[in-house]
């Protein structure tokens, strides 16, 4: 029988305190299928009632569960999430000046000129699969296989806020300064709109969000 899942492989769900469940998927596919049918799920009130639900890059973070764990627990295991679709929600405009220190670096590594990166790099529609390293900082897909990326053997010190970069299967926006490995081909003229605190919500980058970057010039 299938399990709604690419490769086949069910979710493991585990206990992660006690009004807390973590569920374990295979793959990144896995995990943004996964996490979209949660979220459909609530939204249609098929779900009880759970404070936050926290995606990583294989797992789903299940959190503040009034009622009902073990049951749910057994539940998700069973449940088919379909691929999510990729045209729902309006998109996220991100400006980029893309004149990065690693801009040439990253031509090479794709076989193109530096002038075609911008050119393809805007021109592919992003998600956002899940958030960590700082508060606003979301990991997106949508580059294929070809074009993923090695962090730099040697990480920089400092990343300056705004930077756009890449590495293996993601692009990021740094929204502060901070050390970081990632290949860097340009930056956001403002990066302040990236984490508000006093905004709800406070990342400008929530996972499920559909990203577009538009290069403009310096």
């Amino acid at each position: 029988m299938s399990t709604g899942h690419p490769n086949g492989r069910p979710p493991v769900v585990l206990p992660a305190g006690p009004r807390a469940l973590l569920v374990e998927l295979g793959s990144r596919e896995d995990t943004e299928a996964f996490h979209a049918e949660v979220l459909r799920r609530r939204a249609a009130g098929g779900l009880p009632d759970v404070r936050e639900i926290v995606p990583g890059e294989r797992t789903v973070l299940l959190d503040g569960i009034a009622r009902g764990g073990a049951a749910l627990a057994e539940e998700l295991r069973s449940w088919p999430a379909p691929p999510p679709r990729r045209d729902t929600g309006e998109a996220v405009e991100l400006p980029v000046v893309y004149d990065g220190p690693d801009l040439a670096d990253v031509a090479e590594a794709w076989g193109v000129t530096a002038a075609e990166v911008p050119r393809i790099h805007a021109g592919t529609e992003f998600r956002v699969a899940f958030c960590g390293f700082a508060p606003g900082f979301g990991y997106l897909t949508g580059l294929p296989d070809r074009l993923h990326l090695p962090r730099r053997a040697t990480p920089r010190t400092r990343v300056p806020a705004g930077a756009v970069a890449l590495a293996g299967p993601y692009t990021g926006v740094y929204p502060r300064p901070s050390p970081g490995g990632w290949q860097l081909i340009g930056r956001m003229p403002d990066p302040g709109p990236l984490w508000d605190p006093h905004r709800e919500p406070a990342a400008l980058l929530g996972p499920g969000a559909r990203v577009r970057f538009v290069a403009v010039g310096r």
